[in-house]
């Protein structure tokens, strides 16, 4: 008995072992440097087996460049799993694959480690042609018509807002021509729309309160046009104390009753409008009565001569009404426009991009430069190293480079902004093909003429001498100068630095330029000039 259960023991862990067994396999022991091979694990197992393989961005120090999906083969009761992953190193040298864990029903079993050479790339420099470093070739900037879009806009918006302003005044000029045939007069406007109200049937239909608010809105108007009392901004207490003063003054011959029931119409039409009450019909119909009643007593009360009856209130109301309509077809013609602009402006902010709109149109001013990200750059030969808010565009003029003095080798000139600008910075630099020593005096007064050239008046200049703090020497000037601005109309002081070194083979030469009132290209200035690196001829 003890012999049989030795033998079933036996025969479980070989079967365990057949139906769960990890194999490993590289494609290659060798590549060259970032080249892919390729590692294989497989795994047998059943179908019930729950199987987890390394996930890694790293094996070792071999890099996983891609984890292929998990492939499969059945045969009956049996699985096979393969996973591939393809792996690379970038520098040469022998590698380690550690064993890697694949865990099987929370088992943990490894895999076989591996060796791989990384092998250099090696390029025969004798048999390869080499070649000299190309000049810089200048090209020319793409033309942007951007811009002719963005003006076409404008224009189509201009003309849009013009249009809309004649069609408004020829609605206007339309509707007073036929208001001059249907009203000839105060009462005649408040009669004819009081008929318009009852035709419109409202309080039949169960909008009492729109009806009570047209209702007084006439009797209101017609007050105001007749009486000339401020009748629709007043309270109905209001318009009753100002109605009785102005019968007394102006001894309009209309009765306390009158008044009275007046009075009594307004107080039931704010009941109506603000206590939500429901008078019956035949209320509605007395106050209806009441303020026609009204409207034609005050009309026949109102003392006129004979001129004012005819021209008196058609040339009020005309200039009155001319007034508001001239403000209506003015103001929203530019409301029009103004909003269709703004939409413009964020529709080129969203498409071409803040940077876009104010490097091209309106411009750095000193503020946003200095808060932006500064640019550390070489410029030249011999070599300045300066850090600036934007980087420095190379200046090229074939002229000048096709007739440089015999013993000058090289000439480079950068810049940024020009001298009516907030801030703008010159940087020259010059390589000369012997040992040829600048005169510094000599540079400085040809600098001070190319202020001149550019319009710069009343130049003023004090001369130090300069020192870097790698103790490349040379001289500095500085002052103000006057320069006039065409588009503003005026002239501008500005501060200026002029700096020259020279040393044996070659010079550079760095021109700052800034707003004396500019507190903030001030501090450009301080900053550009602490960043300030020179390099010698001899490279270092």
């Amino acid at each position: 008995m003890l012999k049989k259960i030795h033998i079933l023991f036996y025969l479980f862990i070989s079967s365990f072992a057949f139906s769960q067994s990890i194999q490993s396999n590289i494609d290659s022991t060798q590549i060259k440097i970032g080249s892919q091979f390729n590692l294989t694990i497989k795994a047998k197992v059943t179908k019930k087996d729950k199987v987890t393989f390394p996930e890694s961005p790293f094996f070792g120090q071999l890099e996983v460049l891609e984890s292929y999906p998990i492939d499969s083969i059945k045969n009956n009761n049996e699985l096979e799993l393969i996973k591939k992953y393809g792996l690379t190193q970038f520098d040469s040298g022998r590698y380690v694959i550690p064993p890697l864990q694949v865990i099987i029903n929370k088992k943990t079993i490894r895999t076989d480690s591996f060796a791989i050479v990384v092998n250099n790339i090696v390029v025969d420099t004798l048999k390869q042609q080499m070649y000299d470093i190309k000049e810089i070739i200048s090209v020319e900037k793409p033309a942007d018509y951007f811009w002719i879009y963005v003006l076409l806009g404008i224009i189509g918006i201009l003309l849009l807002g013009l249009l809309l302003y004649f069609l408004i005044k020829k609605y206007q000029v339309k509707k007073n021509k036929k208001e001059d045939i249907v009203y000839a007069s105060p009462i005649e406007k408040a009669l004819s729309h009081l008929k318009i109200l009852e035709e419109k049937e409202l309080w039949q239909k169960g909008d009492t309160k729109t009806y009570y608010s047209e209702l007084t809105d006439i009797a209101r108007n017609y007050l105001e046009e007749s009486v000339n009392i401020p009748a629709m901004e007043s309270t109905s207490n209001e318009l009753y104390e100002i109605l009785r003063v102005t019968v007394r003054d102006k001894r309009i011959k209309l009765s306390q009753d009158a008044l009275d029931k007046f009075k009594r119409v307004m107080s039931n039409a704010d009941l109506v409008k603000f206590a939500k009450s429901k008078p019956l019909d035949f209320e509605i119909e007395n106050d209806k009565k009441m303020i026609n009643s009204f409207l034609m007593s005050i009309d026949k009360a109102i003392p006129r001569t004979e001129e004012e009856t005819v021209g008196l209130f058609t040339e009020e109301l005309k200039r009155k009404s001319e007034r508001a309509q001239k403000s209506k077809r003015i103001l929203i013609p530019l409301s029009v426009v103004f909003f269709l602009l703004v939409i413009g402006g964020v529709f080129v902010g969203v498409s071409k991009g803040t940077d876009y709109v104010r490097e091209n149109w309106l411009g750095h001013n000193a503020k946003s430069l200095l808060n932006e990200e500064w640019v550390t750059s070489e410029y030249g030969d011999p070599a300045i190293v300066i850090s600036t808010p934007k980087v420095l565009e190379r200046i090229s003029d074939e002229r000048i480079q096709n007739n440089l003095p015999e013993h000058v080798r090289a000439n480079a000139k950068f810049m940024y902004g020009s001298i009516l600008d907030n801030f703008s910075i010159v940087l020259n630099t010059t390589a000369f093909k012997d040992t040829t020593v600048v005169d510094l005096d000599l540079a400085l007064e040809d600098g001070l003429r190319q202020l001149e050239l550019l319009g710069a008046k009343n130049i003023s200049h004090k001369e130090e001498d300069y020192e870097d703090a790698k103790g490349l020497t040379g001289k500095k000037v500085y002052g103000t100068f006057i320069v006039g601005n065409p588009t503003e109309g005026e002239e501008q002081k500005m501060n200026y630095e002029f700096i020259v070194f020279a040393q044996a083979g070659g010079a550079q030469e760095l021109f700052v330029v800034y707003k004396e009132e500019d507190e903030y290209a001030r501090e450009i200035m301080e900053r550009v000039m602490h960043s300030v690196e020179l390099k010698n001829t001899s490279g270092k």
